[in-house]
C-alpha cells in the first residue's frame, strides 16, 4: 500500500526545492518523473516555472532536459545538460551538406556546452560560450545563430554602421546555408566527447559524415575542469625546454631483466590497468628490460610513475607497452604503441571465424585500423574504437557497445518504423556472430600494418583460416597519416656521409 502511494506521489507534478531535484536526477532511475521548480525570470523579474526531466537517449547518453516558462511575460527557453561522465576522448564530426538537400538539414544535432561549431566556407565559428547545450537540427542550429546575430543589429547600426553592414551581408550567406541554397561543411568539435550528429544510414557508414576521435590537449583538459599542471600548459604552447628534457632523462631508472623478471613485470603492468594487455603480451615473451620514469597524473596532477617495456610478438613486430598508476587518486592508464619504423605497405588481415576457439583468438587492433564484417555490410573507419588489445569476441562486443553509444536517436520517437526495425535486425545479426550460427569473416585493414591476429597453429602458415595481404597506401592515406610531409633528405644525406667516411677509414 505504501509503495502504491509513493508511486502516485512521485508521478504527480509538483513544485519542489532544488535540492530534491538534484538528488532525484543523481539517482539511477530509469523511470524518472518530471520535476518543477520556481525560478526567477530574467526578463520581468517575476517567478516562473522550470521543469526538469532526466532521460536517456537510447544508444547515446543520459541527459538532463530543462525548460523554463514565465506565465507573466511569456519568456521561454530550454537547455540540454549531460548527466553522465566526460568521455575518454574528444570527438569531431564533419558533415558535408550539399545544396538543395533538405534531409541533410534535418539531421538532429546534440551540442554539449563544451562544443564548438565551425563552417569553414564562411569562416564562421560558434564558441562553446555562445550557445549552451542544445538538442536541435543542422538548420535549427544555424537559424539560432542567425537570430542571435540579428538581435543587436539596430544598436550596431547606430554605433558602428560599417560593422552592422558587414554583419547583414554575412547573415545573407548564413541564411542561404540554413535554407539549403548554398553547400557548406558543418563541423562539430567537442573535447568532452558528448556531442553528436545523426547518421540516418546507421549502422552502415555515412558517406557525408566523418567522425574523428582525438586526445585532448592540456588546455582542453583545463577547460573541462580537470586539474592540469600549469607547466604542462606552457610546455604545450612553447615546447619542452632542453633542460627539462635533460633532467627527465637523468631520472629514468632502468631495471635489468634479472631483477624484475616476467612475474614482476606482469604485476607492474596489471597494476596499471590492464590485465588484458598483461595476459596477452606475456603469453608470447617476457620483457628484456622494464624502464620506470617519473610522470604526472592526468587526473590530479600529482607525481606518479610510468612503466614501459618493449617486447616482440612472433610473426608480428616489436610493441611498446606503457602503464601508469597514481597512488594519490587511483587513476590508472595503459597504452600500446608499435615499435620500429613505419612499414612501407599497409596490411589487410582476414580471419574466417568457424568455432569457439576462433572467438578466443588474441587481437591487437591499432588506432589506425578499420574493421569490416562483409556478411553484415559493417564497416568501421580507422580510429573508431582506438587501439585495443582484446579477443575476437571482445572486439565484436566493443563494436556493439560503440554503435549503441554513438548512434543516438535510434529508437527515438521521430524515427519511423522501417528504420527502427532495420536497426533491430542488424543488432540481432551482430549478436548471432557470437553464437556462431554461420561462419563469418573479420577483416582488419591497417594502413600502418600495426594490427595483429594470433594464429592457432605453431606456424602461422599452417593457419588456413588466417590470410594476410599487403598493399600500397594511397596518397589520401599517407596524407591522413602525415607521411606526405615527412622530409628525410637531410637525414639520408648525413647517414650516407657517415657510411662514406666509415668506408674510407676501413680501406686505410
Amino acid at each position: 500500500m505504501e509503495r502504491v502511494e509513493m508511486e502516485a506521489y512521485r508521478n504527480k507534478e509538483q513544485i519542489v526545492d532544488v535540492r530534491s531535484v538534484v538528488e532525484a536526477v543523481s539517482a539511477d532511475d530509469n523511470d524518472a518523473p518530471l520535476y518543477q521548480v520556481e525560478s526567477l525570470c530574467m526578463r520581468c523579474r517575476e517567478n516562473g516555472i522550470t521543469r526538469f526531466l532526466l532521460t536517456l537517449i537510447p544508444h547515446f547518453r543520459k541527459i538532463l532536459l530543462s525548460a523554463f516558462e514565465c506565465p507573466h511575460c511569456g519568456e521561454r527557453n530550454n537547455e540540454v545538460q549531460f548527466a553522465g561522465e566526460i568521455q575518454p576522448r574528444g570527438c569531431c564530426y564533419q558533415l558535408e551538406v550539399p545544396s538543395g538537400d533538405p534531409k541533410m538539414l534535418n539531421r538532429q544535432v546534440v551540442k554539449s556546452e563544451s562544443a564548438t561549431i565551425k563552417i569553414p566556407e564562411l569562416d564562421f565559428e560558434i564558441p562553446p560560450e555562445a550557445q549552451r547545450g542544445s538538442l536541435s537540427t543542422v538548420e535549427g542550429t544555424l537559424l539560432r545563430a542567425a537570430d542571435e546575430l540579428q538581435a543587436l543589429q539596430e544598436d550596431r547600426k547606430k554605433v558602428n554602421p560599417q560593422t552592422a553592414e558587414a554583419i547583414d551581408k554575412f547573415l545573407l550567406k548564413l541564411k542561404a546555408c540554413a535554407t539549403g541554397d548554398s553547400p557548406f561543411t558543418f563541423i562539430l568539435d567537442d573535447p568532452a566527447g558528448n556531442s553528436f550528429i545523426e547518421n540516418p544510414f546507421a549502422p552502415s557508414t555515412d558517406p557525408s559524415l566523418i567522425i574523428r576521435f582525438y586526445e585532448r590537449t592540456p588546455e582542453q583538459q583545463a577547460s573541462l575542469g580537470y586539474l592540469v599542471d600549469p607547466s604542462h600548459l606552457e610546455d604545450h604552447r612553447d615546447g619542452a625546454s632542453a633542460e627539462e628534457m635533460g633532467g627527465a632523462s637523468d631520472e629514468v631508472r632502468r631495471e635489468p631483466h634479472g631483477s624484475v623478471g616476467a612475474t614482476a613485470a606482469h604485476r607492474a603492468i596489471a597494476h596499471s590497468d590492464s590485465a588484458d594487455i598483461a595476459e596477452t603480451m606475456f603469453k608470447y615473451s617476457a620483457p628484456e628490460e622494464v624502464m620506470t620514469f617519473p610522470s604526472t597524473c592526468g587526473g590530479c596532477a600529482s607525481r606518479c610513475e610510468t612503466r614501459m617495456f618493449v617486447t616482440h610478438i612472433p610473426y608480428f613486430q616489436e610493441v611498446i607497452v606503457m602503464a601508469s598508476t597514481c597512488d594519490a587518486c587511483g587513476y590508472r592508464s595503459s597504452e600500446l604503441k608499435p615499435g620500429g619504423r613505419i612499414p612501407e605497405k599497409g596490411k589487410r588481415i582476414s580471419l574466417t571465424v568457424n568455432n569457439v576457439n576462433d572467438l578466443s583468438r588474441d587481437i591487437i587492433k591499432s588506432d589506425t585500423a578499420g574493421v569490416k564484417v562483409p556478411e553484415l555490410d559493417l564497416e568501421l573507419e580507422s580510429g573508431t574504437l582506438g587501439g585495443v588489445v582484446t579477443t575476437v569476441e571482445g572486439l565484436i562486443t566493443k563494436i556493439s557497445e560503440s554503435l549503441e553509444r554513438v548512434h543516438g536517436f535510434t529508437f527515438g520517437d521521430s524515427l519511423d518504423e522501417s528504420k527502427r526495425s532495420k536497426w533491430q535486425e542488424f543488432k540481432a545479426k551482430l549478436n548471432k556472430l557470437l553464437s556462431l550460427e554461420e561462419p563469418w569473416t573479420l577483416i582488419l585493414d591497417d594502413a600502418l600494418a600495426n594490427s595483429f591476429v594470433a594464429p592457432v597453429t605453431e606456424d602461422i602458415k599452417d593457419d588456413l583460416q588466417l590470410a594476410f595481404e599487403e598493399y600500397e597506401r594511397s596518397w589520401e592515406q599517407n596524407e591522413e597519416l602525415g607521411l606526405n610531409d615527412i622530409d628525410t633528405s637531410s637525414a639520408d644525406a648525413a647517414y650516407n656521409l657517415t657510411d662514406t667516411k666509415m668506408g674510407g677509414k676501413s680501406e686505410v
